[in-house]
């Protein structure tokens, strides 16, 4: 069993102690059991103990109360907030109910051209390699023939193509018809939520936040477009919602190379309150409230996710 004393002996160890750290984790999914082609992803079972160390041994909070309590230097030690991107179905299937189990807020972020049906281009990357037969042809991306005789090796060249076009300027939608085409059968239409889901995990208590409205890279757009989509999926979901949506989350989310500092003049001007990145690291009352760290560990142990969450406390963005 892990030793309660480490809640408040490590921060001293750490010299984290009273210094006004925040936590923010950053989740896509929650699986019902392990999927080969997404293997970092958590599943219910490790999702509900991962919850239970933040319920024992941190300080959950919303990002809204986590915030005031900065600006106001009355943050506590081990405070952490969670959040999701994408808006993924599972969150509301899954996570929901653990979250709730342990008394948990969260923030999910959402990406609002995919509800109802759609699907984000990685996802249709990833569903193909799964669905495609024994071989993929990738000589359109530059790759050669390949041969998939493992479940292992379709998460590898899925990797791989996912990393070669993720940021390409244009023509990805080419090359992801390119891969898609070669499934085998049609690609899964209920991976993301449905605008009801979303409401559903509003009026839970769920706190929900802007991420564009197709998730673009945003550093590729030009300024009219990036605006365009920043403003149309906060519009939509404060429509759906019917309240105003205070945070957002930027797309891939790592500075300069995902989005730069037009993009934050944008987000501030569109009147949100907070944004965060991808940074890796924990946010003080130093840290730009629009460029705010997140943070997962990878341990799929509980004692090195746990030891592993309070060292990267030393990490200011």
């Amino acid at each position: 069993m892990i030793c309660l004393g480490l809640k408040s002996v490590l921060p001293i160890l750490l010299r984290t102690r009273s210094k006004q750290r925040l936590s923010i984790l950053i989740y896509h999914r929650v699986l019902p059991s392990f999927d080969f082609m997404r293997p970092d992803e958590p599943t219910i079972e490790q999702f509900d103990w991962q919850m239970e160390l933040l319920s024992r041994y941190m300080k959950p909070l919303s990002l809204n109360d986590a915030l005031t309590l900065l600006d106001d230097n009355r943050l506590p030690d081990n405070a952490v907030c969670v959040t999701f991107d994408d808006g993924y179905a599972d969150n509301e299937i899954h996570a929901l109910p653990i979250l709730k189990k342990w008394d948990i807020p969260a923030t999910v972020f959402v990406s609002t051209a995919f509800l109802d049906g759609g699907i984000m281009w990685n996802d249709s990357v990833i569903e193909a390699v799964r669905l495609c037969g024994n071989s993929l042809d990738l000589t359109m991306l530059g790759l050669d023939i390949y041969e998939l005789p493992t479940n292992e090796s379709r998460q590898k060249i899925a990797h791989e193509i996912l990393k070669k076009i993720k940021h390409i300027d244009n023509n990805r939608d080419e090359y992801v018809s390119s891969v898609t085409s070669q499934a085998l059968t049609s690609l899964p239409t209920n991976l993301m939520m449905t605008s009801q889901q979303v409401v559903n995990m509003y009026k839970s208590g769920i706190d929900i936040g802007g991420h564009t409205f197709s998730h673009p890279i945003l550093a590729k757009l030009n300024a009219q477009d990036a605006e365009k989509e920043i403003i149309n999926g906060k519009k939509y979901l404060e429509s759906l919602l019917g309240s105003p949506v205070k945070f957002f989350a930027y797309p891939n989310g790592q500075p300069s190379k995902d989005y730069n500092n037009n993009h934050v003049k944008i987000v501030k001007n569109c009147g949100f309150k907070a944004a965060v990145s991808t940074s890796w690291g924990v946010s003080s009352t130093r840290t730009d409230k629009y460029q705010l760290a997140r943070f997962t560990p990878w341990d799929k142990v509980p004692e090195k996710f746990l030891l592993r969450l309070f060292i990267n406390q030393r990490n200011i963005i």
